[in-house]
């Protein structure tokens, strides 16, 4: 059966696109429209548990991302291409690269959660895990890792549509994967070409968090600070986010 997904795009290089927790194949707001789809073609995942693949059967791990990935990389034609993770999808992408790879020519991770253990505590862990059942929970993260900056329109908009296109149980069961699962050792010192992005204004993934994991992790791995942007720079900063991931996927 074919894997559901977007595309945009038609270029040469070709690129794997995987979202956050909240997200789907469909939530990356207006920085797809500033993307050069002569050069790229992005082919964009939905999650089991998610969006057009909301009902689609499975276990909700990082793994099985991994593996729909790679089956969707195999159904395009794909030989080789570059994967863009955003935050869970950050910890993902890297799962793909631990599985393939000789098939991953660069990684992008967009407020990413790193290969290791993310462990939640106390209040976090309380708020986290209750959002799979809570609006109001997943509300609150949302005005967290951006900075509590954010309209409320626009934190409205974004929790309504979390939990209408995501499965409680699979929301649920991603979040227990991503925090514990632990799989540094098996991608640090990959000479890979990396680029990680972070807000300048996100209170959750920071800079900080990166150069104690990521920037250790990927010896060619390269960090910018997104100003003016929190977790979610593909709403809060579409254009300048653009540029800069395709600036570092061109060179």
């Amino acid at each position: 059966m074919a894997i559901s997904h977007r595309t945009i795009g038609t270029g040469a290089h070709k690129v794997l696109v995987l979202h956050d927790w909240f997200g789907t194949s469909a939530a990356w707001g207006p920085f797809l429209d500033h993307l050069d789809p002569e050069t790229f073609g992005y082919a964009f995942l939905d999650y089991r548990g998610y969006g057009d693949r909301r009902e689609a059967a499975g276990g909700f791990t990082l793994a099985e991302i991994a593996t729909d990935g790679l089956a969707l990389a195999d159904e395009l034609g794909w030989g080789t291409f570059s994967v863009v993770g955003h935050s869970m999808g950050g910890k993902a992408a890297q799962r793909v690269l631990a599985e393939a790879p000789g098939r991953v020519r660069k990684l992008v991770g967009v407020a990413p959660v790193p290969a290791s253990a993310y462990p939640l505590e106390g209040d976090a862990y309380d708020l986290f895990h209750g959002a799979a059942h809570s609006p109001a929970n997943r509300r609150a993260i949302l005005d967290l890792v951006t900075g509590h900056r954010a309209c409320g329109r626009w934190l409205d908009a974004m929790t309504a549509r979390s939990v209408s296109v995501s499965r409680p149980e699979a929301f649920a069961a991603y979040l227990t994967d991503w925090t514990t699962q632990d799989f540094a050792a098996k991608v640090a010192g990959s000479t890979l070409p990396v680029k990680v992005f972070v807000g300048e204004h996100d209170l959750a993934l920071t800079a900080e968090a990166m150069r104690g994991t990521w920037l250790a992790h990927y010896p060619q791995a390269e960090l910018e600070i997104l100003a003016n942007s929190g977790h979610y720079p593909m709403y809060e900063v579409p254009v300048a986010f653009a540029t800069a991931l395709e600036a570092f996927l061109r060179a």
